[in-house]
């Protein structure tokens, strides 16, 4: 069942997911050679807290850390550890926050590490660009399809393929709710979109083959081609007749300067 959410609650939303953006800010600036993947979601998890919010991820499922963090041919659900990122990596912080009004935040940006080869790099902006071609689609009267057909089309066009397993989802009192937001897909199929319908749209797009494995934790999904991946996550509401995004890129902006892609 979808839930539509009243003004009020997209304010709550927003409330969660601004936690979420100020995170990443937090995160950005310890993402370097050298540093950990268990220190990056010990900063997330002790800014979040902070915030007078909890982890979204943390127990949820079982998974037993309070950030997603997916390093090179990793394309989501990565579990921080002992791994110390190295020069030329990138690594997607995909977080969740819950506010005291029982909210979920969730936005995902991946990072370069140091200096990231030319190809890289093209992967990672045309994922993100994807990201808002998807968004721009989130009208009412559209269909998910067309979000979804939007990110796939971008994404092919660019040579790349598009992840079919993992999709995006609704967002409120639940971190997933109805509907499923595929990255791939036929415009005008779908559930119908409404005002009041809130989402988070995640492309999750690979350089090479679109197939994928999970580890044998049942979690960490990987490339099958051991190829890089890229996810870029947004979490929006359709209000008042438009896609209005929840979460920010900002704080990671102020942060890399030059370096944002």
């Amino acid at each position: 069942m979808i839930f539509l959410k009243t003004d009020e609650e997209i304010e709550l939303l927003r409330d969660a997911n601004l936690v979420v953006a100020r995170t990443l800010g937090e995160v950005a600036r310890w993402v370097q050679p050298g540093v950990t993947t268990r220190r990056l979601n010990q900063i997330a998890e002790e800014y979040i807290r902070s915030q007078d919010c909890v982890p979204g991820f943390l127990g949820l499922y079982g998974f037993p850390a309070s950030v997603c963090i997916s390093v090179n041919e990793t394309v989501v659900h990565g579990i921080p550890d002992s791994y110390v990122l190295r020069d030329g990596d990138i690594v997607s912080v995909d977080c969740g926050a819950v506010n005291k009004a029982g909210f979920n935040g969730d936005s995902t940006y991946t990072f370069p590490v140091g200096e990231v080869a030319d190809d890289v790099l093209q992967l990672l902006r045309v994922t993100k660009a994807s990201l808002y071609e998807g968004i721009a689609k989130a009208v009412p009267g559209n269909r998910i399809g067309d979000i979804a057909n939007a990110v796939q089309t971008y994404c092919e066009r660019h040579g790349y393929s598009v992840v079919r397993e993992m999709t995006g989802h609704g967002v409120g009192r639940k971190l997933h709710e109805d509907p499923e937001v595929p990255n791939y897909g036929r415009r005008g199929t779908g559930p119908l979109i409404k005002n009041g319908m809130c989402i988070a749209i995640e492309p999750m797009i690979n350089m090479g083959s679109k197939n994928v494995f999970i580890d044998n934790d049942a979690w960490i999904c990987r490339t099958r081609d051991r190829k890089p991946s890229a996810h870029y996550e947004h979490s929006i509401a359709v209000h008042h007749g438009k896609p209005d995004i929840l979460s920010s890129f900002e704080f990671v902006k102020e942060v890399l300067g030059d370096r944002f892609i």
